[in-house]
């Protein structure tokens, strides 16, 4: 863990100060693949959950380098990366509770959507709005989902998986703001931040939940 964050601070400053952009090149997929690291080494008695996780951390390395690219394809290559990941993290969840398995997660996640997408809507070019609502849909769903498994389930694991699903919606939509709608100098930071965070909780839910300790 106290790599991860060394590895995220330093990208973070290297984006900021001039001339340390090849350390951000360097260090923001390391910090990622330190992650998957810890997804991979942590003890876990879920085979099928932890491959999950293990795949959308995979998908999110990729995403990580595709985004550092410049231009719309690799802006909407790096977006597919992330949706990838985001379905192998639902589909993971699955493994602990039943898609839906409470509602208000979902509802109010879909609310939340709904909100930011009517406000970005008029600033999203034309041939972006259908893969932005496609990602979206995705995005609310897996943050939806683990929510729904914390609540079944009250566990420090769960709740790990629950925060990171939340703060990964919340990370996004900065990214979504800033560069469609209003730029603002703190954005990369702050997005950066919630990613790695919401990255290295989903990591962490790898842990036995208690639930799976009792069966």
């Amino acid at each position: 863990m106290a790599g991860i964050a060394a590895l995220a601070c330093l990208a973070i400053l290297a984006l900021y100060l001039p001339g340390l952009h090849p350390l951000f090149y360097a260090c923001k997929p390391l910090a990622t693949l330190a992650i998957l690291v810890l997804a991979v080494r942590l003890p876990a008695d879920e085979s099928r959950y932890r491959r999950g996780i293990v795949i959308g951390l995979c998908f999110g390395l990729l995403g990580d380098v595709l985004l550092m690219l410049q231009g719309e394809a690799a802006f909407m290559a790096g977006l597919g990366g992330f949706l990838f990941g985001h379905v192998a993290y639902l589909h993971a969840y699955r493994q602990r509770a039943a898609l839906f398995a409470a509602a208000w997660p979902f509802v109010s996640y879909a609310a939340l959507a709904c909100a930011v997408l009517a406000w970005l809507w008029s600033y999203l070019p034309a041939d972006l709005r259908v893969p932005v609502v496609v990602y979206v849909v995705v995005l609310g769903a897996m943050a939806a989902q683990a929510a729904a498994v914390w609540w079944r389930r009250r566990d420090a694991a769960t709740a790990c998986a629950a925060i990171g699903g939340a703060c990964f919606l919340v990370s996004d939509a900065i990214l979504a703001i800033d560069r469609f709608a209003l730029p603002f100098t703190a954005a990369q930071a702050l997005l950066l931040m919630l990613y790695w965070l919401a990255q290295a909780l989903i990591a962490l839910s790898v842990q036995p939940s208690s639930a799976t300790t009792q069966r």
